[in-house]
């Protein structure tokens, strides 16, 4: 059965750290962009970081740009974003999503495989 399961998130206080882990089940991370993407309540979905497969490029959004870092392990299929410095605006579930096309995925377009998500909750 093909899907992600990510991990890591949870509640924490502003200024704290987070890492979260996307592991993919049923294909190989090796062939697809790897993109995180967050969703806040009453918000629409929003890109926040993107990895090609190579690993080469990468892209972050403005609001997480310096604070949030994307790193991809094949060997364990897995891909991280490890997040500093996190705001209360930074709340939101998580997704983790593949595509083939780096450009399309950081867009959130042409998407494989879609995770179910982690919560995040930055608050004091």
């Amino acid at each position: 059965q093909v899907h992600f399961v990510e991990s890591g998130g949870g509640l924490v206080q502003p200024g704290g750290s987070l890492r979260l882990s996307c592991v993919a089940f049923g294909f190989t991370l090796d062939y697809y962009a790897i993109g995180w993407f967050r969703q806040a309540p009453g918000k629409e979905r929003e890109g926040v970081s993107c990895i090609s497969r190579s690993d080469d490029s990468t892209y972050y959004a403005d609001s997480v740009k310096g604070r949030f870092t994307i790193s991809r392990d094949n060997a364990k299929n897995t891909v991280y974003l490890q997040m500093n410095s996190l705001k209360p605006e930074d709340t939101a579930v998580y997704f983790c999503a593949a595509g083939e096309d780096f450009s399309a995925t950081m867009f959130g377009e042409d998407l494989a495989y879609w995770g179910q998500g982690t919560q995040v909750t930055v608050s004091s």
